[in-house]
């Protein structure tokens, strides 16, 4: 599969087809996963189909959305839009609108439009049709009509036959379904369907137009009323005639086309047009009225339904209609006509009216026109869409005449057990008082009492067939319907019986619910069903079973439901509390309760109350009251507490009580510190307000004492037999110049409550006068969130200005007009600190002197004030900054700096002179910047700098970073002897060091006569290096490491450095056999002690060594430490057990032999 396939097929799999929101709308996904913030594309406006005539413009507008922004394109289902002069794109910025535009609109331009919105995680698509009429009498409706011309058609069967040419299977691909294509070009041996179904698209619109083109003009109106009627399941026939050529008609006579007129209705039928029509069906659902009025005349729209409805929506002109003074709308008593009345109709009446019913609706045009004559009304053709199956041939409403009869008014009568069959007369009302209704088995009578010349007219007996088949034929018998809905009352822990008969066809499905619920059998609910009969029992009622009970019968044609209530009847809950004392004196508690939260089905008819005193433990009975929920308790004793506990009673019993917390007869509480209204040499004026708590008693009066500033002695001011009855009070009882305080106390019933808290300190003399203003103002030090303001006091002027008892400071910022009060009462110091100030605003500054006798005019600061410190040039601050640190690969780089700056400066950090990278991490504050990377690469080694700069100047401080990992190992070493007696050891560049300059290299030796490596060189930066004092006869080896920062590399060997073997000398064979060279020794070891054996092996190659206890291996068992060093093998019991002891064996084995050595292990008593 080539690489286009393969991700061909990833797409196809990764595609998701969904649908929007807005209906016709298909959204195709192309990921399966969307980042977030990011979404398909999709309309929230789609275009809408256009009816238009030729030659006119035809514009289609989309609202599209998505992220990334949506690439629209537009296209036809059978043409292009390649001619850019008559379809033209373009973008409404303003409102968001795609628009497409046709210009000089012709019949080739009918056609699908589609609309595409693309991005890159999807595209949605949504059509819409563009209709061309030709511009004749009710154009608009003509391509449809042709287009469902079809319809009209009736099936019909032909015998097989072969080929195309045929004329029975075109016959019978005409008035064929769609469904039957495939059959019938079966039967006559047609393969290709495609070519088949085009052909049969243009055979159906030339038929269409020959029939179209055959009938007379009035034909063609006719048939587009008869074919509206017929286009959707509920319809409204919209067609009003009046040109010069009006339909004749005759009163006496009875031709073609007849207007059946009683007063204001007109009902128009055709004999020789519906004989034509055989094969056309009425809708299901609703019958409407076309109206033409004149003005001021009332028009009356009918609608009639298959299934009963309570309501269903009006709308005029779009806009949903509610019933008042210019619209009456009602229905019939079993819901299956509705009517709409519009009075008194004007010109601005004119539109289309609609009745929407569930998922179906039906519309009519109202026609309002002057009339020049009162007595000739405009004709109304009104037609009645009966029932699916409803052939309009035998429609006989079509077909009769009557003589015209002078405004007669229309009566409508329903009844109400039959609501298919109705009595009709004219289009007027006439009192129900006038007629009089009767059914005896299928005969229905209607009598005119009193008849007089207005009932004259034709009437017209209705008896909807098809209304009663399609209803719901569950019914149930009148008597039993109304002994079900009768609310069953029972008592808790009793049976509880529903029963109903009922008729309808089989098979009949029932079903109960209680409270919405479905009921099934169980322990406590029991269902008996028959054929026309059911039954409910409830055993065992509860409260919880109180509610609605409804019954459910439902068959094919439809269902019906009866709905009756159960009372299950219980003694009530305890009252509700907490109980509230609404009055408390010395010698009475009144309190109140809340009702009970379900009194059992019954009303509370009495509360039983009783009383214990607190610290007893004898409840004493009270009484009862009657249904109120609140009690008076006369018998008290001043000082002591009660507790008391209610009960509620109904019919059905008693309650669980409800106790009440302790009361008693309360004292108010404090009233509010009193306020000084005003203060002279011999009198001082104050007011208090009454106490939040006033003890559940009326306050009788007020008690007011007043104390020196500096004693503690209260004297109360008014005379003890006098309370204070308002609350205020003049103090005259004071010493000029004497500072007081006063406190007031509220007296109840229950006697004097609690003092209240002391007023302020007020002196006892004539007012002052207010004091100058303060000098010298001025602020002595900012920050970025306070300023400290100092002030000099005014001057005490005698007569003038007196002295200052404290002082205001209010701010405000530059672009605010309102000052702000930093203190809430006076201060008196003259110096304030500001807080909570916004960093590098301005604000204005002042202050303001007071006293008892007012404020001063305030003092402001000459400029505002800068929320900032005063200028500083940045420093750091960090002693211990490092210039250079070496990080390893992967790990994070963090460098902190703290400075002082005033303003706040910009900081900046650059790496080589350069701005860093968006890798690198930067935070701010105050004081200090870091810089942060959290995981450094070798790529981040270099020079970062921080600049730091504000007004005053400007500080920079740079660190060298070294980002490195351990270094690889040099590449292959190579060995020469430039000079006798030395060695020169050259090797290739480790691959890091052209990343690091900082890498060097270190060689080291080994010589054959020594056992260990020595260093010769270290910290060499190239590639080579002699050794000296080399000895012939020795051999050499040598290794060359690489080094960092971070660590050594791994070494790079050389090759052996030595003297060349002599002719004639043989190679020594040092290989041999294992042998022990130093044997097992036996052992004895005392039980919880140590074992140690040991033993010496040679062999080469190097003989590989196995423990046995017992013939079994102990090598890996972790109770032994076994170990072996250049041939001597030993191992360790740390603690000898019982299962220590018995033989132990040694093995060695290399390539060449086997050896091993035996020895024992005894336990021993220690003592």
């Amino acid at each position: 599969m080539s690489l286009d396939c393969f991700f061909s097929s990833i797409f196809i799999s990764a595609t998701i087809r969904r649908r929007s929101k807005i209906p016709g709308v298909m959204i195709t996904q192309f990921v399966t996963n969307i980042p977030e913030g990011k979404s398909t594309p999709d309309f929230q406006c789609k275009p809408t189909p256009i009816n238009t005539q030729e030659g006119h413009l035809a514009v289609f507008k989309a609202v599209v959305k998505g992220d990334p922004k949506p690439e629209v394109s537009w296209k036809r289902t059978l043409g292009s839009l390649s001619n850019k002069d008559k379809y033209k794109t373009k973008y409404e910025e303003s409102t968001g609108e795609h628009i497409l535009e046709i210009h000089n609109v012709s019949g080739a331009d009918a056609d699908t439009y589609k609309c595409y919105a693309v991005n890159e995680y999807g595209k949605a698509v949504c059509s819409a049709t563009l209709n061309v009429t030709d511009g004749e009498f009710l154009t608009p409706m003509r391509c449809s009509v042709l287009a469902d011309f079809r319809k009209l058609l009736r099936k019909s069967k032909v015998d097989k036959a072969d080929g195309e040419n045929d004329e029975r299977f075109w016959e019978a691909m005409l008035n064929a379904d769609g469904r039957d294509y495939e059959h019938i070009c079966s039967e006559f041996g047609v393969t290709d369907l495609h070519l088949v179904v085009k052909k049969l698209e243009e055979k159906k619109r030339e038929r269409a137009q020959n029939n179209y083109d055959k009938m007379s003009q009035t034909e063609k109106r006719i048939i587009f009323l008869a074919m509206i009627c017929s286009m959707s399941t509920v319809t409204l026939s919209l067609l009003y005639i009046q040109q010069d050529d009006v339909i004749p008609y005759d009163d006496d006579a009875t031709l073609k086309y007849n207007l059946q007129k009683s007063g204001r209705k007109q009902d128009f039928g055709s004999e020789g047009l519906i004989n034509n029509m055989a094969g056309l069906r009425q809708g299901n659902g609703m019958a409407v009225s076309f109206k033409n009025r004149g003005l001021h005349q009332d028009a009356l729209f009918e609608c009639v339904l298959t299934h009963p409805l309570p309501k269903i929506t009006w709308l005029g002109k779009g806009i949903e209609l509610e019933d008042g003074e210019k619209y009456k709308i009602t229905a019939s008593d079993h819901k299956l006509i509705h009517r709409l009345l519009i009075r008194d109709c004007v010109q601005l009446d004119t539109g289309i009216y609609s009745a929407v019913a569930g998922g179906t609706s039906c519309s009519a045009w109202l026609v309002v026109e002057d009339e020049d004559d009162e007595d000739n009304d405009e004709p109304q053709i009104s037609t009645r869409s009966g029932h699916e199956g409803t052939d309009l041939n035998k429609n006989k409403n079509f077909t009769n005449s009557s003589k015209h009869q002078k405004k007669p008014k229309k009566v409508h009568w329903k009844d109400a057990s039959d609501p298919g069959v109705h009595f009709i007369s004219g289009l007027s009302d006439v009192s129900p008082t006038d007629f009089s209704v009767s059914k005896d088995g299928s005969v229905h009578t209607l009598v005119i009492l009193r008849c007089t010349e207005e009932h004259s007219g034709k009437y017209r007996f209705e008896a909807d067939v098809q209304t009663r088949l399609h209803s719901p034929t569950n019914k149930i018998n009148l008597e039993d319907l109304t002994a079900f809905t009768e609310p069953v009352t029972v008592k808790t822990g009793h049976h509880a019986i529903f029963k109903a008969n009922f008729v309808g066809f089989k098979p009949i499905k029932i079903q109960w619910y209680r409270e919405g619920e479905e009921l099934l059998d169980d322990a406590s609910t029991k269902i008996e069903k028959s054929c026309g009969h059911t039954r409910l029992l409830l055993s065992r009622c509860h409260r919880k079973d109180t509610g609605e009970i409804k019954l459910k019968l439902k068959n094919e044609h439809g269902f019906t439901e009866a709905v009756s209530q159960l009372n299950v009847l219980d003694k009530p809950t305890s009252p509700q509390g907490p109980a509230e004392v609404t009055e408390s004196s010395a010698s009475c508690i009144e309190f109140r309760w809340r009702p009970p939260k379900d009194d059992g089905g019954s009303p509370v008819v009495s509360y039983a109350v009783e009383r214990r005193q607190v610290g007893r433990n004898t409840w004493k009975k009270l009484g009862e009251t009657p249904g109120a929920a609140s009690y008076r308790d006369t018998d008290v004793e001043h000082g002591r507490r009660y507790c008391y506990r209610v009960r509620a009673a109904t019919a059905e019993g008693v309650s669980e009580v409800m106790e009440t917390d302790d009361m008693q007869a309360a004292f108010p509480g404090p009233p509010a510190p009193p306020k000084v209204i005003s203060a002279f040499d011999d009198c001082i004026n104050l007011a208090w307000t009454t106490p939040s708590n006033t003890g559940g008693s009326r306050i009788l009066g007020y008690i007011l004492e007043k104390r020196k500033k500096g004693s503690n002695l209260w004297t109360v001011v008014n005379a003890l037999d006098e309370v204070i009855k308002e609350k205020k009070y003049a103090v005259k009882d004071v010493v000029a110049g004497m500072e007081y305080e006063f406190r007031v106390t509220a007296i109840n019933l229950s006697g004097p409550g609690e003092s209240s808290n002391p007023s302020e300190f007020v002196f006892a003399r004539d007012p002052k006068k207010p004091p100058g203003k303060v000098f010298g103002l001025k602020v002595v030090e900012t920050s970025y969130t306070h300023m400290v303001l100092t002030w000099t006091k005014p001057e005490d002027k005698p007569g003038i200005q007196d002295e200052a008892r404290g002082y205001f400071v209010e701010i405000r910022k530059a672009d605010c007009l309102e000052w702000s009060r930093c203190n809430s009462t006076p201060m008196i110091l003259t110096s304030f600190s500001a807080k909570g100030l916004k960093s590098m605003d301005m604000y204005w500054v002042r202050v303001i002197a007071v006293n008892d006798g007012g404020e001063s005019a305030p003092e402001e600061l000459p400029n505002y004030v800068l929320a900032m410190p005063l200028p500083v040039r940045p420093k750091f601050t960090n002693k211990r900054m490092k210039s250079f640190m070496v990080v390893r690969a992967g790990n994070s780089v963090r460098i902190t700096v703290n400075f002082e700056a005033s303003p706040r400066p910009h900081i900046t950090w650059l790496k080589d002179n350069a701005p860093v990278t968006k890798r690198v991490t930067v935070s701010n504050s105050d004081g200090s910047s870091q810089m942060l990377i959290p995981s450094s690469e070798r790529s981040d080694s270099g020079i970062y700098s921080v600049l730091v700069k504000n007004l005053v100047g400007q500080e920079t401080f740079s660190t060298e970073v070294r980002v490195t990992g351990k270094p690889e190992p040099p590449g292959p070493v190579e060995l020469e002897e430039n000079v006798p007696d030395t060695v020169t050891v050259i090797w290739e560049p480790s691959p890091d060091e052209k990343r690091d300059d900082r890498l060097h290299y270190l060689v080291s030796k080994l010589d054959s006569t020594k056992r260990t490596w020595t260093t010769v060189a270290d910290r060499l930066f190239n590639n080579k290096f002699t050794i000296c004092n080399i000895v012939h006869g020795r051999e050499y080896h040598f290794r060359v490491y690489a080094k960092n920062d971070m660590g050594v590399s791994a070494p790079s060997e050389s090759s052996t450095w030595g003297v060349q073997k002599k002719k004639g000398v043989k190679d020594c064979d040092l290989q041999c056999a294992p042998t022990f060279i130093v044997p097992l020794k036996l052992h004895t070891a005392p039980k919880g002690y140590e074992c140690y054996m040991s033993c010496a092996v040679k062999g080469n190659p190097a003989p590989r060594i196995t423990w046995y206890r017992n013939h079994i291996s102990i090598n890996t068992n972790t109770n032994y430490y076994i170990s072996n060093t250049c041939g001597v093998c030993s191992m360790l019991i740390l603690r000898v057990r019982p299962k220590d002891m018995g033989e132990y064996t040694i093995t060695a084995e290399n390539s060449l032999g086997r050896a091993e050595c035996t020895t024992v292990l005894r336990n021993v008593d220690p003592s």
